[in-house]
């Protein structure tokens, strides 16, 4: 449902200054406040607790110095931070691990598996915390936790092939999975990649009704349950390269675009998950934490099932440091990844630094997430800054990334409706949109600083900002409803004052929203297949960030 409240009060702040009331009223976007405008979701409830709560503050103490953990003596910390984190597993409700101020050295994986554990410094700069990682996970023992993605790639070959730099080997498990602070849930199975090894899902209630965009589902037999509840909404489509989940996701003209084949040769998974909670029940009709993906009906079933799943798990206030280390390929990094954060409901990261890491934060399995003040930097080629995949109503504000990425902030597999917002890409930044069923996702006040291909001759000069990635059988490169909203691209080089830049998008997805494209210099978007646009050149001054304008009609503030 598009958000049209206390639109009154914004009446009564252009009456209060009429001298500025004509240019702000003509700023306001159509797509915000015309019953006519094309359907944009509210992605306000992304972040911890929906979006509504401030980020908790655990009180209770463990601290690693008690375990033998001693900054700045040049041994190895290992063993005491996991003594440390063994002792938080096995204390009664919410505990923070506290490290002091100077540097540890790791070279174990520190394994979070309970729900209220946080891992905490004393800052991410000057006095603060500092985690030191020698060597990479390649060097690791993970316990087995990576095997299955390790058969998945032998089995079919998955291999980095680059004939000019004599390059052909496996995919490293290390390039999206696996950090040296890792949650999970014990057992548990957040990425699935060989169909042998797929659980029974287990089916908490069918749902009869719903409609997309709202919070109230029909549920006969709702006793089965209760206020409170974590679960998945799950959207399966059994209904082949046409079927109504196929047109609920990239609509009904696919004539522009391809739709690969991981969309139906895989029934018996979800291709849709919606982590949610139960807020309310009153006879069958239950009241659910966020808007609905997509309808519910007889064309469209879909049905809630347990999630396993941490809770009030929180990393924060310290710096991930790795050596500076060669490049060695797309695919073939070698595992110096910061945190790979799965399995999680409700939970945070906030007030890092990491430098010179392959991948930064990579995330798998969660909702309600925010990822809050997280800085990339290093020299070093990072695959990933900060990643959200395999996600749902996931947060990423205030995200700096000064080092070169292949992927800078990146909307992956099955990611849906989650939000990057204020963040600034430094160094050739993309907005990668990944492929693979994601959709519903926001670029919001985004700052990007780039230098384009230089014109030769008559074409312009051009920068693929848009650059994803993905397997051709998760084509195309987004679902509906993706969108970049108050978007400033800053052309440092290669372009002349008032030269026009082409901004290309070659392989996005339908129904893209483009509202407030901007920068330093005229900017042409060539997005495939056409978005919808909205105030191109200009930045949307009475609605900089969408996801504080939507926040602030949904809370009333």
């Amino acid at each position: 449902m598009v958000l049209r409240k206390n639109f009154a009060v914004l009446a009564l702040v252009l009456a209060a200054f009429p001298a500025a009331a004509q240019d702000f009223s003509a700023q306001l976007p159509d797509i915000l406040g015309d019953e006519e405008a094309p359907y944009l979701p509210d992605f306000s409830y992304a972040g911890y607790d929906y979006g509504v709560s401030p980020l908790p503050k655990i009180d209770t103490v463990i601290d690693v110095a008690d375990f033998g953990a001693v900054p700045d003596d040049g041994k190895d910390d290992s063993e005491a931070l996991q003594s440390a984190l063994a002792a938080a597993h096995a204390a009664q409700g919410p505990v923070r691990v506290q490290l002091g101020a100077g540097r540890y050295q790791l070279t174990e994986i520190l394994w979070i598996e309970r729900s209220g554990i946080v891992l905490a410094g004393m800052g991410s700069g000057d006095g603060g915390t500092e985690l030191y990682m020698p060597r990479p996970l390649s060097q690791m023992d993970d316990g087995g936790a990576l095997d299955e993605l390790r058969e998945y790639l032998v089995r079919y070959d998955k291999r980095e092939r680059q004939a000019n730099a004599n390059l052909d080997v496996l995919f490293s498990e290390w390039s999206w999975s696996g950090g040296f602070i890792w949650t999970r849930v014990p057992g548990g199975r957040h990425a699935t990649y060989l169909e042998e090894y797929d659980r029974p899902i287990e089916t908490v209630a069918a749902i009869q009704s719903g409609s997309r965009g709202e919070r109230v589902v029909t549920v006969p037999g709702a006793s089965s349950l209760a206020v409170g509840d974590v679960l998945q909404i799950h959207w399966h489509n059994r209904a082949g390269e046409n079927g109504p989940l196929i047109a609920a996701i990239y609509g009904t003209d696919r004539s522009e675009f391809p739709v690969g084949d991981r969309h139906w040769l895989l029934p018996d998974r979800p291709l849709v998950r919606q982590a949610t909670r139960i807020e309310a029940i009153a006879g069958d009709q239950v009241t659910i934490a966020d808007p609905l993906l997509h309808d519910i009906n007889t064309e469209l079933p879909a049905y809630f099932a347990a999630w396993e799943h941490l809770s009030e798990v929180g990393i924060q206030d310290m710096a991930l440091v790795f050596p500076p280390s060669p490049f060695f390929g797309h695919h073939n990094e070698a595992g110096f990844n910061g945190i790979y954060f799965t399995g999680v409901h409700n939970g945070w990261i906030s007030n890092l630094r990491i430098d010179n890491a392959d991948s930064g934060v990579l995330t798998d399995d969660l909702a309600a997430v925010t990822i809050a003040n997280v800085v990339n930097e290093g020299d070093h080629m990072a695959h990933y800054g900060v990643h959200i995949g395999n996600v749902h109503n996931v947060l990423v504000t205030g995200n700096e990334v000064f080092n070169p990425t292949i992927h800078t902030f990146s909307v992956n597999t099955q990611s849906t409706r989650s939000v990057y917002h204020r963040s600034t890409g430094w160094e050739q930044p993309t907005l990668d949109q990944h492929a693979g069923a994601n959709h519903q996702n926001l670029y919001d006040a985004m700052t990007v600083h780039v230098r384009p291909e230089p014109a030769s001759g008559d074409p312009p000069a051009t920068y693929e900002l848009f650059k994803a990635g993905g397997a051709g059988y998760w084509l195309p490169g987004h679902g509906r409803f993706n969108t970049i909203w108050n978007l400033e691209v800053l052309v440092e080089g290669n372009a002349a004052p008032g030269e026009t830049v082409v901004v290309e998008e070659p392989s996005g997805g339908p129904e893209a929203r483009v509202v407030g494209l901007h920068g330093n210099r005229p900017l042409q978007l060539d997005y495939t297949p056409t978005p919808y646009v909205e105030l191109d050149q200009v930045r949307p001054i009475a609605a900089p960030s969408l996801y504080e304008w939507q926040l602030r009609q949904r809370t009333g503030e």
